[in-house]
């Protein structure tokens, strides 16, 4: 998939949205079509001088009792002055617009789900269709789930009526659930992606030194691969405490052809509070380490067959830490008997970069500080199950 100007971002807000649409839900492990629901949430993220915000949309309905149709509509605004653009290149705005339909069907203990996607922005067009089907197995206690989606990408340049160019993907997931004890459930989750095509960014330049000019760097375009292959695999475990509490978390590690590995862990801790309301206190922690083609500052044009410097592509590590409060109305003040969440979560992320440097201080090239962000993720939503 390219790696287009602000995506890193969106899959990070995106991966969000869906977080909190489930704030309260805890994955069973029965085959059953999930309740007939509406979700609307407005999210925020700003740091690094990036700002990203918009509303999404969600709505599932049930035909009968074997079949559900649910669609989503999620739109985002982008302004950006980040250390990125500011280097190289002027400050932008845009919007992208994204929309997923999907159809369910139950048969005996099997679901099969296919979603259809298309998203849009001025530079930018994916399509993408997706197969999972999960079954329950060994009394319910177990649910096994495999998929796999095929997506096509579209990229363009702005101001260049010439550029135009490609990428494809595909995924491939497996995953198995277990229902250990009545207060413990785990699941294992892998995923293999193969991407091919136009994978870097249009925009994006790399910096090398160059004593002919009195700045001593010059820059010229990325270069990346036309291929990349990754593999990811997590644990997971959610236990339900005795005073109605629970502790989720997980570790996830992942690799490429890129010689990107990376992991990280998590721990969520839930806690109801009086009858109508639950907090959610969250923590993570995320490491990489860089692409085998990256760098900094390169000692000259051309260094080398591929060329990136993408800070998202260096060794970096961030952490997360947030909280969040979810209002769960009583049914007797349901004028329709609907059950509704409401709720608000804010996190905040520090990234830490261990071998990118701001480029927009006044040093020579090399000896700039390496950069750090804060950054803050803001979402409200509401959800009513009818």
């Amino acid at each position: 998939m390219v790696v287009t100007k602000s995506q890193s971002w969106r899959i990070c807000i995106f991966s969000l949205f869906f977080t909190a649409l489930n704030l309260l839900s805890f994955q069973t492990l029965s085959a059953v079509l999930d309740d007939d629901r509406a979700d609307v949430l407005y999210h925020s993220y700003e740091g690094g001088g990036m700002k990203i915000d918009g509303p999404a949309v969600l709505l599932r309905k049930k035909i009968g009792e074997s079949a559900a149709v649910s669609g989503y509509y999620y739109v985002d605004t982008i302004s950006s002055a980040s250390v990125d653009v500011l280097s190289t290149a002027s400050p932008y705005i845009e919007e992208r617009k994204e929309a997923q339909l999907g159809l369910e069907f139950l048969n005996d203990k099997t679901i099969t789900a296919v979603n259809l996607r298309q998203s849009e922005e001025s530079d930018f067009i994916a399509q993408s269709v997706s197969l999972d089907i999960s079954h329950d197995t060994f009394g319910d206690l177990t649910n096994l789930a495999l998929g796999v989606s095929y997506g096509s990408n579209e990229i363009y340049r702005n101001g260049d009526t010439n550029f135009a160019e490609q990428s494809e993907q595909v995924r491939v997931r497996a995953s198995i659930s277990q229902i250990l004890t009545r207060n413990l459930i785990t699941a294992v989750n892998i995923e293999a992606v193969a991407d091919s095509g136009y994978l870097n960014n249009p925009y994006r330049t790399v910096r090398f030194r160059d004593e002919t000019v009195p700045a001593r760097v010059g820059y010229q375009a990325e270069r990346y691969p036309n291929t990349r292959n990754s593999f990811a695999s997590k644990f997971s475990w959610s236990y339900f405490l005795p005073y109605r509490a629970a502790i989720l978390g997980h570790y996830r590690y992942f690799n490429d052809s890129w010689q990107i590995k990376a992991e990280d862990i998590e721990l969520v801790y839930r806690q109801p509070l009086f009858s109508s309301w639950e907090l959610e206190l969250k923590g993570r922690y995320y490491k990489q380490l860089q692409a085998e083609f990256y760098s900094d500052l390169f000692a000259y044009r051309n260094a080398q067959n591929y060329l990136a410097r993408d800070k998202e592509l260096s060794d970096f590590d961030d952490v997360t830490y947030g909280i969040g409060l979810t209002y769960i109305l009583p049914d007797k003040y349901s004028i329709t008997g609907w059950h509704s969440e409401f709720g608000v979560q804010w996190d905040r992320i520090e990234f830490n970069y261990n071998n990118f440097r701001d480029a927009t201080q006044e040093q020579l090239a090399g000896f700039e500080s390496l950069y750090s962000f804060k950054a803050d993720v803001l979402r409200v939503f509401a959800s009513i199950n009818f």
